[in-house]
């Protein structure tokens, strides 16, 4: 599986997590979740550098 789809699966995975968290008024979920979340996002603005890069030596 490529790196783009893991970091979606993880954004996927915090969100769930994080509405878990929601529903059962869990704050540790909550947080976890954004937490998984944020660092989902932090990794795929890692890969859209990567492609630009990728892009201009092509």
């Amino acid at each position: 599986m490529n790196d783009k789809a893991e970091n979606k699966i993880d954004e996927l995975k915090g969100k769930a997590k994080e509405a878990a968290g929601n529903a059962t008024d869990n704050e540790q979920w909550q947080a976890e979740g954004k937490a998984e979340q944020g660092k989902a996002n932090v990794k795929q603005a890692g890969e859209k550098v990567k492609d630009a890069v990728k892009g201009v030596r092509d």
